[in-house]
């Protein structure tokens, strides 16, 4: 159920039996060669939409204008600074608090958000503010590892351009058809929440956009079983959260 196709009178009925909302969140930066743009906001979108129809619950407009600056060196990456980005998270969760949500989710799709909403829930408290990525559950994850194993890698990855070519469209791989260059897993780990380089660095280093992930591998039938095993682990969190919160 989304928030922006409600009425203020629906809303307001919503709060007499509910007072949790899910809020995606994503990024405007390039996935390589066959990746789209919007790849980690669609992420974050369908499937905490696909979630809000499951559990009845309402889902705020998604935000795609987030912090990406290591990826500024490709065209058509959008990046805002942690600084604005973390502003306009605490404002609406203010704005949400205010209208008597206590429980508010964010699902989120790029590793750059996550010090940033970090700090909103250290703010306004860990029992109010939730954050969780669509990759954090385990069954999402063995997915993962079934499909692609190490070339899962860390950015365009195979995993979540299957749930855009399930959602959106599918783009000829190019240059993807190639395997990049393969990562460690210390790589990955000292790179958490996208530590990368400044844009001309990490351009240089990862010319077609890929970061160890081999994007070809993706499938249209595997990104509709990632979507619905995301969709299912969402919801399943959200509801023992609020039965951990329940309304006085």
């Amino acid at each position: 159920m989304r928030l922006d196709e409600a009425t203020w009178l629906e809303v307001d009925a919503y709060l007499t039996h509910s007072r949790g909302i899910l809020i995606p969140v994503g990024s405007t930066e390039q996935h390589g060669p066959m990746g789209l743009i919007g790849t980690d906001a669609f992420c974050a979108e369908k499937i905490a939409q696909g979630a809000g129809e499951q559990i009845n619950a309402y889902v705020v407009p998604t935000l795609a204008y987030t912090p990406a600056p290591f990826n500024m060196s490709f065209a058509g990456t959008i990046s805002v600074s942690e600084s604005t980005f973390e502003l306009l998270v605490s404002e609406i969760v203010e704005g949400l608090l205010s209208h008597g949500f206590d429980t508010i989710y964010f699902l989120n799709g790029h590793g750059a958000n996550l010090a940033p909403l970090k700090r909103v829930a250290k703010k306004y408290g860990s029992e109010k503010v939730h954050i969780k990525s669509w990759w954090d559950f385990e069954r999402v994850n063995d997915l993962r590892s079934k499909y692609y194993g190490d070339w899962e890698g860390m950015h365009a990855t195979p995993s979540e351009i299957a749930i855009t070519q399930a959602t959106h469209r599918v783009v000829e791989p190019g240059l993807a058809l190639w395997p990049p260059e393969p990562i460690s897993s210390e790589f990955i780990k000292s790179h958490a929440g996208d530590q990368h380089g400044p844009p001309h660095q990490h351009r240089q280093q990862f010319p077609d956009g890929r970061v160890g992930s081999h994007s070809v591998l993706a499938t249209v039938e595997q990104g509709a079983t990632l979507l619905r095993a995301a969709i299912n682990a969402v919801s399943h969190d959200y509801e023992a959260l609020l039965k951990i919160h329940p309304m006085a």
